[in-house]
């Protein structure tokens, strides 16, 4: 039997950007493949916050319409789309519809910031997840402020 795919969300995150950078040098120590997606205006800024986040760990990631061995080698892959994901481990959506696809995947994880709006999208995503009989994780993360 084929196990359902995990969903967690993380709620309440400042800036998106940079709690993903956070999440994607976890991930990719952990030796996990992920792909992000997204808009193109925000895969450009979290490509830019990878390569500046931090001096002592690089997050080692590049474009899915890159190089094809640049591809195959980075943990972390920015495309629009899951159509031609070169892995189904973990999809990290930075964007606001339901990621086609996303059955597909063993992980999806969802950030979700303070601002009405993208709540508002968020609850939209857990009701259809909800629906189609996915059991979602809530990570509240203003519980993790010191």
């Amino acid at each position: 039997m084929l196990s359902m795919t995990s969903i967690a969300f993380h709620f309440n995150a400042s800036d998106r950007i940079a709690y993903a950078c956070r999440l994607l040098r976890k991930a990719a120590s952990s030796g996990a493949k992920v792909l992000v997606i997204g808009a193109s205006e925000t895969l450009n800024q979290l490509d830019a916050a990878l390569w500046a986040f931090s001096p002592a760990d690089f997050v080692p990631h590049c474009l899915l319409a890159g190089d094809a061995m640049l591809v195959a080698a980075s943990p972390v892959i920015l495309a629009n789309s899951t159509e031609t994901s070169p892995h189904q481990e973990v999809l990290l959506n930075l964007g606001h519809p339901v990621p086609n696809g996303f059955e597909k995947f063993e992980r999806i994880i969802e950030i979700v910031t303070r601002d009405n709006e993208d709540r508002q999208l968020a609850r939209s995503r857990w009701k259809h997840y909800a629906d189609s009989g996915y059991t979602m994780t809530r990570h509240d993360l203003s519980l993790n402020v010191a």
